[in-house]
C-alpha cells in the first residue's frame, strides 16, 4: 500500500466518522435519538479526533 491511499482511506473515515457523529447530536438534540447516551456521542468525536492525529502524523512518519 503506498501514503495516498493510506491517507485518502483515513481521511474518509474521519469523515464518516465526523458526519455521523454531528447527525447523532443533531438528532438527539431534536429528541428523536434521545436513548443514545451523550458519553457514546463524545466517543465518537474523541475517536475521530484521535484518526486524525494518527493521520497526520503517519504522513510525518511515512517520510523516515
Amino acid at each position: 500500500m503506498n501514503q495516498s491511499y493510506i491517507n485518502r482511506k483515513l481521511t474518509q473515515i474521519i469523515g464518516i466518522v465526523l458526519a455521523m457523529v454531528i447527525a447523532l447530536w443533531i438528532l438527539r438534540g431534536l429528541g428523536i435519538l434521545t436513548f443514545i447516551p451523550g458519553g457514546v456521542i463524545w466517543l465518537l468525536l474523541l475517536g475521530a479526533i484521535t484518526l486524525g492525529i494518527f493521520s497526520y502524523f503517519q504522513r510525518i512518519w511515512w517520510r523516515f
